[in-house]
């Protein structure tokens, strides 16, 4: 189990959000935190730390007023620290170039995969000659429904039909270098973790998987490893005191080293 770091973009400013409160009408979001530092300045803050495989994302689709400032800030995190970030937000094959040259290690794809409530076969393989395999991260970020997860798209608002399953990981695992899953139902609000998704992640565990929401206490971070499995990689949000949180960022590296990460 490995700390992979954020920096979540909402309306140009670095945020920690409830994932659920996400809305494009108005570019509104429940807010837990705005950030006095840019993006660059936590880019550089994990570079100091040799934190890699963390992702910028940025929270504004491309028609919101917002978006070419929260893209100066995405491409500004990406500049301080070349190769050692994820970039997710709205990408596709047409710009995902940008991107990667801007310093991204890999982009970060949902929506453009998971189209009409559906994988599209052809937008995947599209994105895969774009980029290869070895540089896209799928986000499986899926809210529950009548009892199991399902993948949810356009800034988590949108439920496609495809379930997250061992199957749907095993079929899709071919096409990526790594699976991000956002529990969406707890982000943003540090309440615990979502012990039947990891659990699924934990079991299957085939390529690297990164889990995010609901962390709030070390307890939860050894949910994470056990439910896991320790293959299962973790994000902290608003529970970080870099944003506001209790859960003090130095004690959560000295945490991992303990786990022999």
């Amino acid at each position: 189990m490995r700390f992979r770091p954020c920096i979540d973009i909402h309306n140009g400013k670095v945020k920690q959000i409830v994932g659920g409160t996400l809305r494009d009408t108005r570019d509104e979001a429940a807010e837990n935190f705005v950030s006095e530092q840019d993006g660059a300045s936590y880019a550089r803050f994990y570079r100091e730390d040799g934190l890699k495989g963390g992702h910028v994302i940025l929270l504004n689709p491309s028609s919101s007023e917002y978006y070419e400032a929260t893209k100066r800030q995405a491409l500004g995190a990406l500049a301080a620290y070349p190769g050692g970030l994820q970039l997710g937000g709205g990408v596709h094959p047409e710009n995902a170039a940008e991107f990667l040259t801007a310093g991204a290690s890999h982009v970060i794809v949902t929506s453009y995969v998971f189209r009409d409530g559906r994988i599209d076969e052809g937008n995947l393989a599209r994105m895969v000659h774009a980029v290869g395999r070895e540089r896209l991260v799928l986000d499986l970020s899926c809210r529950r429904r009548d009892g199991q997860y399902y993948i949810v798209t356009d800034r988590w608002q949108k439920f496609t039909e495809v379930p997250v399953t061992e199957e749907t990981l095993s079929q899709l695992a071919g096409d990526c270098d790594e699976f991000l899953v956002h529990a969406v139902d707890v982000e943003g609000k540090a309440s615990g973790v979502e012990a039947d998704l990891l659990t699924l992640l934990g079991r299957w565990g085939q390529i690297p998987v990164t889990y995010a929401g609901g962390v709030g206490s070390f307890a939860d971070l050894d949910r994470v490893r056990d439910l896991g499995r320790g293959r299962v990689d973790v994000t902290i949000g608003s529970a970080l005191d870099l944003f506001g949180g209790s859960m003090r960022y130095r004690d959560v590296l000295k945490y991992m080293m303990t786990q022999g990460t």
